[in-house]
């Protein structure tokens, strides 16, 4: 019953946060942002056991999957395309989700952090679901992968548009590769703004992305 409580609650948390973004569309204001603070706070408050609040809560995480296969959608419409700039796609989100587990371990490190949290953070730029299963595939902390995911996907959208603004990219093709890259599924929600076409660049780049790192990250750890 609490678990049903909680995940009504985080429902009408978030459609409150993404009507206040929608009227003032601040960064701080993200409801990536607002509704994880505002649900920690009631937890905490409430003296509510993370266990009882994810009993209703795991099921908007099992939601994430679907969703993500409805990114099929845009992709077939604009399939011609994706097919012309196959090449150029495929190797600018090779090159960009290398360079994002490479930086992510050398910064880990960097800063001594202890061995599970740097195979938390190797692949915090993909999307959530295959994130938290390559991080338990590496010896990482899905929950704490998690974290850095959607700190990853805030940081994409709040610098994505400022270094496409700062460098005038205007192509629909690279734009959707720097944020789907990037971003993942943050930076696709964002590129569908700019246009249908950057969004469904953006998928591409997101599920490659995922894929690479899938099978580029446990190799990077045997190397490290």
């Amino acid at each position: 019953m609490i678990g049903l409580i909680c995940l009504l609650l985080t429902l009408v948390i978030y459609m409150a946060a993404k009507r206040l973004y929608k009227r003032y569309p601040k960064v701080y204001l993200s409801p990536l942002l607002v509704t994880p603070c505002i649900i920690i706070i009631f937890l905490l408050c409430t003296h509510i056991p993370y266990e009882h609040y994810n009993a209703g809560g795991k099921w908007l995480s099992d939601m994430l999957q679907p969703a993500t296969v409805a990114f099929a959608v845009p992709l077939y419409k604009n399939f011609k395309v994706l097919k012309k700039h196959a090449v150029e796609i495929v190797v600018s989100v090779l090159t960009g989700s290398f360079m994002a587990m490479i930086s992510s371990a050398v910064l880990a490190k960097g800063l001594k952090l202890d061995t599970s949290l740097v195979t938390s953070l190797i692949p915090r730029s993909i999307t959530t679901p295959i994130a938290m299963n390559v991080s338990q595939v590496i010896g990482g902390v899905p929950n704490i992968t998690a974290v850095f995911v959607i700190m990853t996907g805030l940081l994409g959208s709040v610098l994505g548009p400022m270094i496409l603004r700062l460098l005038r990219i205007e192509n629909e093709i690279a734009r959707g590769v720097l944020l789907g890259t990037s971003a993942h599924g943050t930076g696709t929600s964002l590129a569908f703004g700019f246009s249908s076409m950057s969004g469904a660049i953006s998928s591409v780049s997101m599920i490659l992305a995922a894929l690479f790192t899938l099978v580029a990250a446990p190799l990077l750890m045997l190397m490290w």
